[in-house]
């Protein structure tokens, strides 16, 4: 595939921009092979048709999550296990949706426009190795949708 994306129109519930931008995610990231340049391009393909505020990756090396590519604001550069959402997601090897980022017990404000987010961990050989993480500016603006179509998204990698 080219490095164009069809984007969904403005109308288009979530669940269909997700099923427009997942067979295109699937044939852009097989035509890889570095993560990196997938994780960008992932990342891009995310913010850009679902104008989430913000979406990155954290990979886990030496014991901590590192920031890798994102798109949007400033982020926090390393997370520990356990800590915020997306430590609790990797600690817990679950998808995590906070519909209220201020409610949640050790929450990491990176930045204070985030009010909601949801934490898609890709699990290998029972470690949390790679994290998805997605920011919106709504409260509750993540569902179970979400959860379905991110996990697919990690499931790519």
């Amino acid at each position: 595939m080219a490095e164009e994306l069809i984007l969904p129109p403005d109308n288009a519930s979530r669940e269909e921009k997700y099923k427009l931008i997942l067979p295109q995610l699937e044939s852009l990231l097989s035509a890889e092979s570095d993560p990196v340049a997938n994780m960008a391009n992932c990342a891009a393909v995310l913010k850009s048709a679902l104008e989430f505020f913000w979406v990155g990756f954290y990979r886990l090396i030496d014991g901590e999550y590192v920031l890798g590519p994102f798109q949007g604001p400033l982020a926090c550069t390393r997370i520990k296990p356990g800590r915020g959402v997306c430590g609790t997601a990797a600690e817990r090897l679950e998808t995590i949706i906070v519909p209220d980022v201020d409610h949640f017990p050790g929450h990491i404000a990176c930045s204070s426009e985030s009010r909601s987010e949801i934490v898609v961990p890709l699990v290998r050989e029972g470690k949390a190795v790679l994290l998805l993480d997605v920011d919106s500016r709504e409260l509750n603006d993540f569902s179970e949708i979400d959860r379905v179509y991110l996990e697919q998204v990690v499931s790519l990698f």
